[in-house]
C-alpha cells in the first residue's frame, strides 16, 4: 500500500516548533518511502479559526521547504461526511442516542466528587429500549450519540512506543455527535483520514489518549485502521512543556531572527529523533535518507536554543556566499532605512560589487550563528564610516603618535598596485613594513586591524586587506593616522 500521511494543525495560532517537528517527520517519512504528504487544516472551531493563522501555517511550512503533496483540505468542509458517519453508527447498533442534559451531567459529576468516588458515564442512555429512545427522538427531544465502548482492553503496535494497551473499563460511553448536530473531533478526524486513504498517522503524544477512541470508530465503520506513532513531546530546559517562556516561538519568527530554513529543519530533526551516530549536520536530502521512524527517541526531547544557534551557524558556514549575499543586502539595508539613511550612503559599493561581497562573505560566515550575526560581520568592510571600538584604541592605539607613525608609513608601502596583487604579497609588505621600523609585526598588524575594521578581532588581516580592496582600505589606513594625529594634538 503506497504510503499516506498528512499534517493536521488547527488555525488558532501560528505554526510552532512542536507542530513544524511533527509536520517534518511526516514529510520525511513520506519522502523516504515515496509516498504523500498532505495538509488539512482542521478549521472546526469557528470562533478560534482565523484565515491568517492558516496562511502562517502554509507560510511556515513554505519556508521550511516541506512542499504539499495535497492539500491543503479543510476539516469543516466534511461536516456533512462527518454527520453520516455518526448516524450509521446508530443505524448498526455501535451508538446510541443519549438525552442526558448537560446539566444533569454536571450534578452527577459534582455528586461523584462529594462523595469521593471517580465519575464517569453510566451508560444510561444505552439501556435505554429502542423504542423508547426513538419515540423521545420523534419528540424533539435533544439527544448526542454516544459510541458504546466494548469492554475489553483496547491494543496497539505503536511505531514509536512499540505495544501498547488501554485495559478494559478505561473509557466511557464518548459522544461523537453533539446535541446541536455538531460531530467531535476524534469522529471528525477518523472520518476524514479514512476519506483521505491516510495510511500512517504520526503525531504528538498528546494524542496518545485520542488513540484508542479512534481505533474504535475506525472498526465500528468498518475502516482500515491505519499505524499509528506517537512523538513525545518538546520540554523546556527546566522540564516543562515548551512554550514562549523556553524562546519558543513562531516558525516564522525564526525566520525574521535570521535563521536559515536548513537550521531550522536540521534542529528539529534532532529534537526527539537520532541518526543512531554521532552526525549532526544534516542538509535535507541527508535527513531524508537517514531518517526513520524506528529512531524516534521514546523520551521527550529539551528545546535547546544554544544547539539551534550552533546548527544555524553550521548550515551558514557551509552555504555558498551567493546564497547569503541577498538576505546581508536586505538586512544592511534595513538598517540603514531605520537611520533615515540609504544603503549607498551607509555602506557604498555593497550593493555593486557582488564579487566581492562574496569573497567578504566567504572571508567571515565561519563564525556568526544568525544572518543578523553575518551581516554585522560583513559590514566593517563597506561602512561609509568606522566606528572605532574604545577597547580596542586602548588596547593597539595606546601610543597613538607612533602608531600614526606607522601607518602612514604602512599606507605608503601598500600604495603601489602591485602590493594587492594577492594575499601573499600584502603578508610581505606588512611583515616588510615591521622589519623597517624594526617593531615586532604585532605592533603593526594590531593597530591595522583596528584602522581597517575598527575592533580588536577581525578574520587574518591579510585576507581582510585583500577583501577589502586597495582603495577603501588605504582610505582607512590614512583616516585612521588622522584620527590619532588629531588625539595627539588634543592631548
Amino acid at each position: 500500500m503506497a504510503v499516506r500521511v498528512r499534517f493536521a494543525p488547527s488555525p488558532t495560532g501560528f505554526l510552532h516548533v512542536g507542530g513544524a517537528r511533527t509536520a517534518l517527520f511526516n514529510w520525511l517519512f513520506a519522502r523516504r518511502a515515496g509516498g504523500t504528504f498532505l495538509l488539512r487544516v482542521e478549521d472546526t472551531d469557528r470562533a478560534r479559526s482565523r484565515p491568517e493563522h492558516t496562511q502562517a501555517i502554509l507560510d511556515g511550512l513554505a519556508w521550511l521547504g516541506l512542499e504539499l503533496d495535497e492539500g491543503p483540505a479543510f476539516q469543516a468542509d466534511g461536516v456533512e461526511r462527518h454527520r453520516r458517519d455518526a448516524l450509521s453508527l446508530l443505524r448498526q447498533g455501535a451508538a446510541y442516542r443519549c438525552f442526558c442534559t448537560a446539566e444533569e451531567l454536571a450534578a452527577r459529576r459534582e455528586e461523584a466528587k462529594r462523595v469521593g468516588s471517580g465519575y464517569g458515564y453510566d451508560g444510561r442512555c444505552g439501556r435505554l429500549d429502542a423504542a423508547v429512545s426513538s419515540a423521545r427522538a420523534d419528540a424533539e427531544e435533544a439527544f448526542a450519540l454516544r459510541v458504546r465502548v466494548p469492554r475489553e482492553a483496547i491494543e496497539w503496535e505503536d511505531m514509536v512506543h512499540g505495544p501498547m494497551s488501554f485495559p478494559a473499563g478505561s473509557i466511557d460511553d464518548f459522544i461523537v455527535l453533539r446535541s446541536d448536530g455538531t460531530p467531535v473531533y476524534n469522529l471528525a478526524v477518523v472520518s476524514d483520514d479514512a476519506e483521505a486513504a491516510i495510511t500512517h498517522v504520526i503525531r504528538g503524544d498528546d494524542h496518545l489518549s485520542n488513540t484508542p477512541k479512534q481505533i474504535l470508530l475506525y472498526r465500528a465503520l468498518g475502516r482500515t485502521l491505519p499505524a499509528f506513532g506517537h512523538v513525545p513531546l518538546i520540554l523546556g530546559p527546566d522540564g516543562k512543556r515548551l512554550s514562549k517562556r523556553h524562546g519558543a516561538m513562531s516558525v516564522l519568527a525564526y525566520r525574521e531572527e535570521g535563521y536559515l530554513p536548513q537550521g531550522m529543519l536540521n534542529f528539529l530533526a534532532l529534537m526527539g529523533w537520532s541518526p543512531g551516530d554521532d552526525r549532526e549536520v544534516f542538509d535535507v536530502g541527508g535527513l531524508t535518507q537517514a531518517f526513520s521512524v524506528d529512531r524516534v527517541l521514546k523520551k521527550s526531547a529539551v528545546f535547546d536554543l544554544e544547539k539551534l544557534g550552533w546548527l544555524n551557524g553550521r548550515h551558514i558556514a557551509d552555504a555558498p556566499a551567493g546564497d547569503l549575499a541577498g538576505a546581508v543586502v536586505e538586512i544592511l539595508g534595513r538598517e540603514a532605512r531605520e537611520e533615515g539613511r540609504d544603503l549607498a550612503g551607509t555602506h557604498p559599493g555593497l550593493e555593486i560589487s557582488p564579487e566581492r561581497l562574496a569573497r567578504i562573505i566567504d572571508l567571515v560566515k565561519g563564525r556568526p550563528r544568525t544572518l543578523p550575526a553575518l551581516a554585522r560581520q560583513v559590514s566593517p568592510f563597506f561602512a561609509a564610516t568606522v566606528r572605532y571600538d574604545d577597547g580596542a584604541v586602548k588596547r593597539f592605539w595606546k601610543r597613538p603618535e607612533e602608531t600614526a607613525f606607522h601607518l602612514r608609513h604602512l599606507a605608503e608601502r601598500l600604495g603601489g598596485e602591485a602590493a594587492f596583487s594577492d594575499v601573499e604579497r600584502l603578508e610581505s609588505e606588512v611583515r616588510g613594513v615591521a622589519a623597517e621600523l624594526e617593531v615586532g609585526a604585532g605592533r603593526i598588524i594590531n593597530p591595522l586591524r583596528v584602522a581597517l575594521m575598527g575592533q580588536g578581532v577581525s578574520p587574518g588581516i591579510f585576507e581582510v586587506l585583500e577583501a577589502m580592496g586597495r582603495e577603501r582600505a588605504l582610505a582607512r589606513v590614512r583616516a585612521a593616522a588622522g584620527f590619532l594625529d588629531a588625539r595627539v594634538a588634543t592631548a
